[in-house]
This record gives C-alpha cells, sequence and structure tokens, in this order.
C-alpha cells in the first residue's frame, strides 16, 4: 500500500509538482508575509522531499522571487476588477477620476485584506549582481493601469497635460505610503478603525486634487 508521501510523489511526477508549490507558497505567503516563503515547508505540505523541490528552484529565493511576481498579479487584478466596477456612463472626466480613485481605494483594501501578499508583492529579494534587487514596481502591470488611469484623467480634460509627468510616481508613493502605515504600522496601531477611514479618505482626495487642481 502506498504511503501518502509516495502517491504525492506519483501525482506530481508529469510537471505538476511546480504548480503545486507555488500554491502552496503563495498560500503561506498570503497567511504569513514573505518570511513564511520556506522552502522545505513548501516541499513537507505538497508531500515530496526538499531535494525535489530544489530541481524546480535552485533556492529559497527563487520561490520567493516568483511568489512575489505572483502577489504584483494579484494586485493587479485586484486593481482592474475595482476599475471595472465604475459605471462607465455619464461625464467621462467624472468617470476617469471616479476610475482613478476606485485603484487607489483597491490598492488599499488589498494592503489591509492581503496583508501577506502586499508585504510580499514589496519584499526586497537578492539577485546577484543587481544593485536593486528584484523587478521593479515600475515594470508592473500595477503600475502600468495607474499610468493608462492617470492618461485617461488627461484625455478627459481633468488634469493639465503639464502636469502628467510623474504623476504616476507620485500618486503611487502617496497610496502605497499610506497603505505601509496601514499595515502594522502606526496607523493601524494608534488610529480607531472609523479614525483610520476618515485619514484614508483624506489621503486619497489629497492625491485626486493635487493631480487634477479640482477644489
Amino acid at each position: 500500500m502506498s504511503t501518502p508521501k509516495t502517491a504525492s510523489r506519483t501525482r506530481y511526477h508529469h510537471g505538476d509538482l511546480r504548480n503545486a508549490m507555488m500554491d502552496s507558497a503563495v498560500e503561506l505567503a498570503r497567511t504569513g508575509g514573505p518570511e513564511a516563503v520556506v522552502l522545505r515547508e513548501v516541499a513537507r505540505r505538497v508531500g515530496v522531499s526538499a531535494t525535489a523541490a530544489y530541481r524546480h528552484f535552485s533556492d529559497a529565493e527563487a520561490l520567493l522571487e516568483e511568489v512575489k511576481s505572483t502577489s504584483l498579479a494579484v494586485l493587479a487584478d485586484a486593481l482592474a476588477v475595482a476599475v471595472g466596477s465604475v459605471p462607465s456612463d455619464g461625464d467621462p472626466g467624472d468617470v476617469a477620476v471616479a476610475r482613478l480613485r476606485a485603484a487607489a481605494n483597491a490598492y488599499i483594501d488589498f494592503a489591509t485584506g492581503q496583508a501577506g501578499l502586499f508585504l510580499t508583492a514589496f519584499c526586497r529579494t537578492t539577485v546577484p549582481g543587481e544593485q536593486y534587487p528584484g523587478e521593479p514596481f515600475t515594470d508592473t502591470d500595477a503600475f502600468r493601469a495607474l499610468g493608462y488611469l492617470l492618461d485617461e484623467v488627461v484625455a478627459a480634460g481633468r488634469m493639465p497635460a503639464e502636469r502628467r509627468p510623474g504623476a504616476d510616481i507620485a500618486a503611487w508613493s502617496a497610496v502605497h505610503g499610506f497603505a505601509t502605515l496601514s499595515v502594522g504600522g502606526p496607523l493601524e496601531r494608534h488610529l480607531t478603525a472609523e479614525e483610520q477611514e476618515f485619514v484614508r479618505q483624506r489621503t486619497v482626495d489629497v492625491v485626486i486634487r493635487g493631480l487634477t487642481g479640482a477644489e
């Protein structure tokens, strides 16, 4: 009679092991952040030896880098869902601004609701020979989506074109900063839920007004 471990190895023999390991690693990140993504624990959870696991990931850092990319993709999907939920009828300027606001709120929702994945998405990983390790956020779908939304705001006449250069970095920095302070930081520790919500909306308002010049 086969043991569960043997059965698991047979099940993953034809390429499924890598996917199973990624699923397990992402779940570890979801519940415990980047520190929880341990290659030996992933191997144990899918029922294979560490040696078998190392055939698919050279080391724990390689596994974490892929989980980081997956976390960033989950963030991009969350932004897309939020933006897609904004009604497209009405004044184009109002719609463009509403879509931008929805993305900002979805970013913070992701940080506070999926803290483990948020921390993993922006954790520091080491790639030999690179001064700034890991995938730059500016090369991700989430950041590109922000750029598209800002372009829509400009096209709709709600933001002067001269304000567009660097606006994506500025907007991201403000929203990301608030999100980071809200995940285990002083905003989470020292403000009530009601106060956090008030400051959150004030932050998003400041970002929108700073971009559009609206009063």
